[in-house]
């Protein structure tokens, strides 16, 4: 997990780049992205997807149109593929995206020249993260007052302004309309499953940290329960408020919802923008959504900081009283290595990264935890445990999920990922072939502590080489509450109970935590 952080803070810091360039631009008196008169702009660009004509000939692919006509019966590629092809023609917004913004290079092996204006933004980006962590979870636990309750008040802001736009109705009832056939289709839940899990967050190490500055007593199990419903609920609240302005957005260009709904980067800094340049009075529009976006970055950010900071304090506790020098340290670092991601190469290594670590190995994580708490550390002890902090045990369905439910949707994922692998690519860039062996060590890297670290605790023990392996699965005779009182509570509960999952454990008196931080109580 801390390998995992480490990283994701890294390449996941240029979000936040974008985002802050994208606000500071909205600030013009002419959005750059809605007019074809920018020196950046090529003969290629149209202004915007109102001014083309769907041709009766084009096919819909997905969510996207592959091709439409112009009002010159030249080809548009409204999806943003066909990168250098000269037959193509791009929108504006495209083209500032493309050509301005990432200053695109021809391809992974070409990285180009550093653009200073993201470094600039990754710069003030890593300052906000820096300002925001500086007294660690205390200064984190204040930011976060704002950045979590801001997006929410821009959400229905930009909800009620797609609502009352011609058309974004209709895109709303598109949204929330079901296609039952789909259910059919074990390519949605698995689907489903794995925007749940990136969306939440769990095997990345951020919920274990900032839970860990809980009280013993805090109600672990309410607040799981509250956490999934806020996340699906404002995951659900999102969609509406991006379909009803792509509603508005179709219902201008004439062309179906489909023909200009899209994912990835190029929905938030693409299509999105695109929209918002036709309200009225665009520039406040543009510049609350990417000031909402900031925020919703930032938060995931501190959290991810905040968990390799905790690491190395927990390791180190001598450098407690040098905090502040320890996050500059660490931010400045991440800054210095996040700058080849702001070259005109840099969207490919940022694909390539997030193609193999998020997509891959986050979900083979989530399925070692579970087979961990749910049959090496055991339902019974963890549940155990639940019960000694808010005073009554897991739901029988929180066990049931432990061990079977959660682990075999992981696995069926993983698997399906696999069977299903295909290079990665980014719009009409297909990567070589030597790409796969990066992305594939980076998959591989977390995975080297867990292979080490299992190693060294069968070589520490005594015995035959499978009692080892049995008594290294094991909590360690020091495991429990670092409190006294809580601690002596929780191992006269170990020899109270038969449960084959229960050691016995270190009173208090003879027992030092190892952890020196920001223990449990």
């Amino acid at each position: 997990m801390l390998i995992m952080c480490s990283v994701v803070a890294v390449y996941g810091t240029t979000l936040c780049a974008w985002t802050l360039y994208y606000a500071a631009s909205s600030c013009r008196t002419v959005l750059p992205w809605t007019h074809c008169g920018n020196a950046w702009n090529s003969e290629q660009c149209v202004q915007n997807v109102k001014s083309l004509t769907v041709s009766t000939s084009s096919t819909l692919r997905g969510s996207m149109v592959n091709a439409t006509l112009s009002p010159d019966n030249r080809t548009i590629d409204v999806a943003g593929r066909g990168w250098g092809n000269s037959t193509l023609s791009h929108t504006a917004s495209e083209e500032f995206w493309q050509y301005k913004v990432l200053g695109i290079s021809s391809g992974l092996e070409q990285l180009g020249s550093i653009r200073w204006e993201l470094v600039l933004c990754l710069f003030a980006s890593w300052l906000l993260i820096f300002g925001c962590i500086v007294k660690g979870v205390r200064s984190v636990g204040k930011v976060v007052y704002v950045t979590a309750t801001l997006p929410y008040i821009f959400l229905f802001i930009l909800l009620v302004r797609g609502l009352t736009l011609p058309g974004g109705p209709d895109g709303a009832l598109f949204y929330l309309t079901p296609d039952f056939s789909k259910l059919l289709d074990i390519q949605v839940w698995l689907g489903a499953c794995v925007q749940v899990l990136y969306s939440l967050g769990p095997a990345f190490g951020s919920i274990i940290t900032m839970a860990s500055y809980n009280t013993f007593h805090s109600n672990c199990l309410r607040n799981a329960v509250i956490c999934a419903c806020v996340c699906g609920g404002t995951s659900l609240l999102a969609g509406l408020v991006i379909f009803s302005i792509l509603g508005f957005m179709a219902h201008e260009a004439d062309v179906p919802i489909t023909a200009v709904s899209s994912s990835g980067p190029g929905l938030g800094f693409v299509t999105y923008p695109e929209a918002l340049a036709q309200l009225p009075v665009p520039q406040l529009w543009s510049f609350l959504f990417f000031v909402m976006l900031i925020f919703l970055v930032l938060d995931s950010l501190f959290s991810t900081v905040e968990t390799v900071i905790a690491v190395i304090l927990d390791e180190y506790p001598f450098l407690l009283k040098w905090r502040i020098f320890v996050n500059l340290g660490y931010c400045t670092v991440s800054f210095l290595v996040g700058i080849i991601f702001t070259t005109e190469g840099g969207m490919y290594l940022f694909q390539l990264v997030d193609w193999y670590l998020a997509a891959i190995f986050i979900i083979f994580a989530g399925f070692l935890e579970c087979i961990i708490f749910g049959w090496i550390y055991g339902v019974n002890r963890l549940s155990a445990d639940i019960e000694l902090m808010i005073g009554r045990p897991a739901p029988w369905f929180f066990k049931i999920s432990w061990r079977y439910i959660t682990p075999s949707l992981l696995l069926t994922i993983f698997i399906s990922t696999l069977m299903k692998y295909k290079p990665p690519t980014y719009e009409s860039y297909v990567y070589p072939g030597y790409a796969a062996s990066i992305g594939w060590t980076i998959t591989s890297i977390p995975c080297i502590p867990l292979a080490v670290m299992m190693v060294v605790a069968i070589y520490r023990e005594k015995g035959s080489l499978s009692q080892r392996l049995v008594k290294s699965l094991k909590p360690h005779s020091s495991w429990g509450p670092a409190k006294t009182s809580y601690r002596d509570m929780y191992c006269s509960g170990n020899m109270e109970r038969s449960s084959p999952e229960r050691d016995t454990c270190i009173p208090a008196a003879s027992c030092t935590p190892r952890t020196a931080k920001h223990t449990l109580e």
